[in-house]
């Protein structure tokens, strides 16, 4: 048998089952650190073992025009298998981001992702012009914020008010812009439809579910804001079902999805994967482990032997498993091209 020429030899050998893209974007990973839970992009650098080799981006907390404070404490409180958090978006403000933090991050170890909140439409494509003329890689919106012009609507909620802030913030960046999608939304498939029409690059599903603790002995709400974002294990079959419903939508519109939520170790991820996501976001499980995106990168590549994959694109979810609108039907997943 003749053997086969030494570049495409050098191809096999060199070939990383892990890779993929997300709007555009080559990751290394499917993994991606999600808003919130690394800070400005370094604070896990400082963790011994850590390595940006499992990481395929990092978004960057949020970001906002001008400075914010965030919200009274307390501002973060653990619930059974999951956490509640109010934080409030304290960020410098974007000048600042841009000016001394994003020259601080080291842009050729991974893709740092900005994620940017307003209160109105036009602070959204503000804060989205400043993120243009910068060495970010792409904008997420964060849609959940409130929108100060019309009674404290969300923008994730209403459809209209989503993709008005798709759209203002497509007309001012060039750069891949992704669409951070609310559970509240209902249905939330219809707001994924209205962001991919008004010039969505990629749909992540979901950011977190709104809740409430009560301190049955001091008789008030635990967090200083009242209620809060709910995030962890205890979310995880909710964010499967809502990534199913967003990628009806996604296959149709011919964009990625970035599948989270609950997300704890590799088969959270094969879930994600096996529904059609192209990646997948790890948040509120750094807090328990740092190092988790290696952990499961060796359980991905452990999988993927054990079940004779050549790579990410081979993994498939089983015909008696259709039923929701997102899932494969048991053919070969056909992610878009973004």
């Amino acid at each position: 048998m003749t053997s086969p020429p030494a570049d495409n030899q050098d191809q096999a050998v060199t070939r990383n089952p892990l890779a993929t893209t997300l709007a555009g974007l080559e990751l290394a990973t499917p993994l991606v650190l999600l808003s919130g839970c690394v800070g400005f992009g370094d604070s896990l650098t400082r963790v011994a073992g850590f390595s940006h080799a499992s990481v395929g981006a990092v978004i960057l907390k949020g970001t906002t025009l001008q400075p914010s404070v965030g919200a009274a404490p307390p501002r973060l409180v653990e619930t059974p298998s999951g956490l509640l958090n109010a934080i409030g978006l304290q960020n410098p403000g974007v000048h600042a981001v841009v000016q001394r933090i994003l020259p601080r991050l080291d842009m050729s170890q991974t893709h740092y992702i900005a994620n940017v909140c307003g209160g109105t439409v036009e602070e959204y494509r503000e804060v989205s012009a400043v993120f243009d003329d910068s060495p970010i890689a792409a904008i997420e919106l964060n849609i959940s914020c409130p929108n100060i012009k019309a009674g404290g609507i969300h923008f994730g909620t209403d459809p209209a008010m989503a993709a008005a802030v798709t759209a203002a913030c497509r007309r001012v960046t060039s750069k891949p812009l992704l669409v951070k999608l609310s559970p509240s939304a209902q249905p939330i498939a219809a707001v994924a439809q209205a962001v991919t029409e008004a010039g969505a690059d990629a749909l992540c599903a979901i950011n977190t579910v709104p809740g409430l603790a009560i301190d049955v002995h001091r008789r008030r709400a635990i967090l200083g804001a009242g209620g809060g974002g709910l995030s962890g294990p205890a979310i995880r079959p909710i964010a499967l079902r809502k990534v199913s419903e967003v990628l009806g939508v996604a296959r149709r519109a011919g964009v990625p999805v970035l599948g989270q939520g609950g997300v704890s170790n590799t088969e959270d991820v094969l879930a994600m994967l096996l529904l059609g996501a192209r990646a997948v976001g790890l948040g509120t499980v750094l807090f328990d482990d740092p190092l988790a995106a290696n952990h499961i990168c060796a359980g991905l590549l452990h999988y993927l032997e054990r079940y004779g994959l050549a790579g990410l694109d081979d993994l498939r979810l089983q015909e008696d498993s259709a039923g929701t609108e997102g899932t494969h039907g048991g053919h070969k997943a056909q992610h878009p091209p973004h």
